[in-house]
């Protein structure tokens, strides 16, 4: 395996590990805010499902494979592309630190909170911002922020940067 395709591998393994953690802490989020704002731990994760589904999945309240596995599978999935973005950017950093898996994380997660929530089609929106306040919002994707950062930092000693391609 060449040097090129062993870098886009370990990027790519960096990054499902990196979104499977923050779709983890922002899942979490999503149920408890879900809960406190709509009184359903459910109704939050139900809601991406509407990609499949349809309206219905943003109503719903209660567990189902239906909704709720494929809520949670969307979230996951979602997670794991915005992951990939982040572990590009921390690839192009000459060294990585936790300030710059800081910056990084946080900034993907804004960027995936606009493109979320204002440019997107209705029906490609993740469906939870109609079961959570504003302040909910910002929390899960400050918890997913926070996964990001906390992945990208597990062994960034080895983790892969462009440096290596150069070498």
């Amino acid at each position: 395996m060449g040097l090129t395709t062993r870098f886009l591998v370990n990027t790519a393994q960096r990054a499902l590990k990196d979104g499977l953690l923050a779709a983890a802490l922002s899942g979490t989020s999503m149920a408890a805010r879900s809960k406190a704002d709509s009184g359903s731990a459910v109704a939050g994760v139900n809601a991406p499902a509407h990609w499949v589904h349809g309206e219905e999945s943003i109503r719903r309240e209660d567990v189902s494979a239906k909704h709720t596995l494929v809520g949670a599978a969307v979230h996951t999935a979602s997670a794991m592309l915005w992951a990939g973005l982040y572990e590009a950017l921390q690839a192009r950093r000459e060294r990585r630190t936790v300030a710059g898996a800081l910056v990084d994380a946080a900034g993907v997660a804004a960027l995936a909170a606009v493109v979320d929530l204002k440019l997107v089609p209705e029906r490609l929106t993740p469906g939870f911002q109609h079961r959570m306040s504003r302040e909910s919002l910002w929390m899960v994707y400050g918890s997913f922020a926070l996964g990001l950062a906390l992945g990208g930092l597990q062994r960034r000693e080895e983790a892969p940067t462009v440096r290596d391609l150069r070498e």
